[in-house]
């Protein structure tokens, strides 16, 4: 357990954060349309080989989560991704879930799949040069959701992927993301957060985790997206602290936050805000796809005459990202 949890020292180092390079096909078809480029395996490629030969991304860039796509495939120069990241110093991980099914006892909620033939993959992706993992589960909040039966079942799948994860000597980063689709409150987000995480650690305990081998990826407290509630970053801070703070046993390796359909700059401002709160009980900071890669493709649009520039992109929001993690970040 030792070497992991070494890893898991590293993927929170100072100053510096995780991107989340590990969108499905289906998101990068999204992402995609919206510049006009087809998806196909070489497209995907093309781009995330522009996004991880960016000079200078090691500064800032912990680690890196891929898809399984991703680990398979090389750079123009022939260096499989993972090697080329391990080669700058960034830990290769791997997303791992294989996405999400409808709750039988409540057809609107959701819980994630993956578990079968889990620890054969885990041990061909450690193969490939992947330290680290990453599981993802949704929270939806509505009338009368979530459900006691969602919570408790997406804790335990989460739970029993993080103990086999752990004993094929790689990290987990255990994502129960909740959703800020809806009309709740901020109040109403923070009390769902803590239910969340509580039913979790329950889990984890259950499955005898080793909690400083193990990484959270958890949701800020928001208002839902439909609601009238502005989105004050002060405020959003202190509803995602306290319900952190009774939730998150102290010697978790690091809780690492996800942008979850914020806007670029809005996820930014929300943990500059976070951090200004002072030092934690475990180091903090941002574990961004969306937030940070939006700006990115749509400079890039596909066009390598396009590359340096959104290259440039990626430094900004990577440097404004650690520059917020630090509670020093300034809008510009």
């Amino acid at each position: 357990m030792h070497l992991i949890q070494e890893i898991a020292t590293a993927m929170m180092s100072p100053s510096k954060g995780i991107l989340a390079a590990d969108e499905s096909q289906h998101t990068m078809q999204k992402r995609f349309a919206l510049i006009g480029l087809e998806q196909n395996s070489e497209n995907d490629r093309r781009y995330r080989n522009m996004l991880f030969t960016t000079a200078g991304i090691e500064h800032y860039l912990s680690g890196i989560i891929l898809h399984d796509e991703t680990i398979h495939q090389n750079s123009d120069n022939k260096i499989p991704f993972a090697t080329l990241l391990s080669n700058l110093g960034i830990l290769p991980g791997i997303k791992v879930d294989q996405g999400l099914t409808s709750l039988e006892s409540s057809p609107d909620e959701k819980v994630s799949i993956g578990l079968e033939g889990l620890a054969d993959r885990l041990e061909e992706y450690y193969s490939l040069g992947a330290r680290f993992t990453k599981w993802r589960s949704v929270i939806s909040i509505g009338d009368d959701l979530p459900t006691q039966d969602a919570l408790k079942k997406n804790a335990d799948v989460l739970a029993e992927y993080a103990e086999v994860a752990q004993s094929k000597k790689m990290v987990p980063i255990v994502e129960p993301e909740v959703l800020f689709d809806g009309k709740h409150t901020l109040a109403r987000s923070g009390e769902v957060l803590r239910d969340t995480l509580q039913t979790l650690y329950k889990a984890l305990a259950e499955h005898e985790v080793t909690l400083n081998a193990m990484i959270l990826k958890t949701s800020m407290a928001l208002p839902g997206k439909k609601s009238d509630t502005p989105l004050d970053p002060s405020a959003i801070a202190e509803e995602t602290i306290a319900a952190l703070r009774d939730t998150v046993p102290a010697d978790v390796a690091g809780v690492v936050f996800l942008s979850g359909g914020q806007m670029a700059k809005q996820a930014t401002s929300n943990l500059n805000a976070i951090a200004k709160l002072g030092v934690q009980s475990w180091p903090i900071t941002f574990s961004y796809s969306r937030a940070i890669e939006e700006p990115v493709i749509a400079t890039w649009r596909g066009d390598e005459a396009n590359r340096i520039a959104a290259q440039n992109v990626l430094l900004q929001r990577l440097e404004d990202n650690v520059a917020a993690r630090n509670g020093i970040y300034v809008p510009k």
